[in-house]
């Protein structure tokens, strides 16, 4: 796959936490030759369906994004916003936005105001606005608004916005085009509003029933000496789930995965995080609960324009998810 191609098709859509309808229909588009059926639920949620006559399996990504949400348009047409989940503000000054109707604006900080402090409130947007009319031409209060950042590849690595999760999504409609033999009922869920507290995975796990899930995402990816956050780095492969602050993954879906790893010679390591959570955390604790695990990204510079992965990782992971998808699992 050409993982660039597909991160910039949908880094086009506009879809930050709460309004991914554009994203889900191209996903939808580009699942649909893999697919026995594909539907969104009322949350909007995506689910691609590859029926089997085996136990139930939900591979989950979500899909959503990072953004800005638009509080108050001032007399000298600049705006005011508000964070649509994890952003902090040194990651995002002076850098473009776009909102969906294609205006576009930079963030700024209100003078007089020291860099070291700084807050969200004490940032807004250009647009280049001649006053408050002239704004409210243009955008209204609540309107949200994305990165403008490009993609680009250096050597092994891939740098986006929001390959938070979005590298994952990629990564699930690869491994969708490589099952072929299985028999597990498999449930692919592009979810909604992850980055606002797990929001759509809920409502999609209780729906869909699973007896096993895995949670794909980005993880940490630092490769300092002192590392704190989370154990993975990039281009150590796969990185197989053990915790993070929302889950702690069964131990047998742990020792099923790095199994897996070894039987088929899958670049692999350990995935631990002091911080952060994933659509597993929503997951396992659904009805009497599920059997849950993680298949992680290794990632630097998340919740920013230039989120960094290796592509060597990502391959490793679609392996890692297409195996697992076509072991025999008895009910």
């Amino acid at each position: 796959m050409d993982y660039l191609s597909v991160i910039e098709m949908l880094n086009a859509c506009h879809g930050p936490a709460g309004d991914e309808r554009q994203i889900a229909a191209t996903l939808k588009r580009l699942a649909e030759p893999y697919a026995d059926a594909c539907w969104t639920d009322t949350m909007g949620n995506l689910i691609v369906h590859k029926k089997g006559t085996g136990p139930k399996v939900m591979f989950a990504a979500h899909m959503d994004s990072v953004g800005l949400i638009v509080t108050h348009i001032h007399k000298d047409g600049y705006l005011s916003f508000g964070k649509l989940g994890g952003i902090r503000p040194e990651s995002i000054l002076h850098t473009p936005f776009r909102f969906k109707n294609g205006v576009c604006g930079v963030v700024s900080l209100r003078k007089n105001v020291p860099l070291k402090d700084m807050t969200i409130n004490d940032l807004f947007l250009d647009i280049g606005a001649k006053n408050e009319a002239h704004a409210r031409r243009l955008v209204q209060v609540g309107d949200t608004a994305v990165s403008r950042m490009h993609a680009f590849t250096t050597q092994s690595h891939l740098t986006a916005p929001y390959l938070d999760d979005r590298i994952a999504c990629a990564a699930m409609l690869d491994a969708l085009s490589h099952i072929h033999s299985y028999t597990s009922d498999l449930y692919f869920v592009f979810t909604v509003q992850e980055e606002l507290g797990l929001r759509g995975s809920k409502p999609a796990a209780y729906a869909i029933d699973p007896e096993y899930a895995i949670a794909v995402d980005v993880t940490v990816g630092e490769e300092l000496e002192d590392q704190k956050q989370g154990s993975s780095v990039l281009g150590g492969g796969a990185a197989i789930k053990v915790m993070d602050r929302s889950v702690v993954c069964h131990p047998e879906m742990v020792k099923s995965l790095e199994e897996l790893a070894l039987k088929s010679k899958i670049p692999c390591q350990k995935d631990v995080m002091t911080s952060g959570g994933t659509d597993a955390g929503a997951i396992h604790i659904s009805r009497a609960g599920v059997i849950t695990g993680g298949i992680s990204i290794p990632c630097r510079y998340i919740h920013t324009p230039v989120e960094t992965v290796d592509l060597s990782d990502v391959s490793a992971v679609v392996r890692l998810m297409t195996a697992f998808a076509e072991k025999r699992i008895e009910k």
